[in-house]
């Protein structure tokens, strides 16, 4: 497995360890449709989040959140729609970037909320 996917996997099992201490229930990881894939479905106060991780080990390549293109939000918006499909009867969604950037000594985590193109 290349080093970068190994990041992404290591990310998205140490953002469904920081979403279940902020008090989320985790329903679906790595939510797959057709082409979509949605990082982690979880739930908070009766609302729906699609959360889409984002983890970085430098700052080469910017800020993990700056790595969330219009295309990748239309992509996470199109598969949220076949989700409310498949699973309907939700009031409320909202859409959530978790940036992870992994440190020697420790680990920051930067929780976008309720984001929109």
């Amino acid at each position: 497995m290349a080093k970068h996917h190994h990041t992404g996997k290591e990310g998205e099992a140490l953002a469904a360890k920081y979403l279940v201490a902020s008090g989320f229930s985790i329903l679906h990881t790595n939510w797959r449709y057709a082409r979509y894939e949605i990082d982690i479905i979880a739930e908070k106060d009766e609302i729906l989040h699609f959360i889409e991780v984002k983890t970085r080990r430098s700052d080469t390549y910017g800020m993990p959140e700056e790595a969330v293109s219009d295309k990748k939000l239309e992509s996470l918006y199109s598969a949220a729609d076949r989700y409310m499909e498949a699973y309907p009867g939700w009031h409320r969604i909202q859409f959530d970037i978790l940036s992870i950037r992994l440190r020697r000594a420790n680990t920051e985590y930067f929780f976008i909320e309720d984001v929109a193109l």
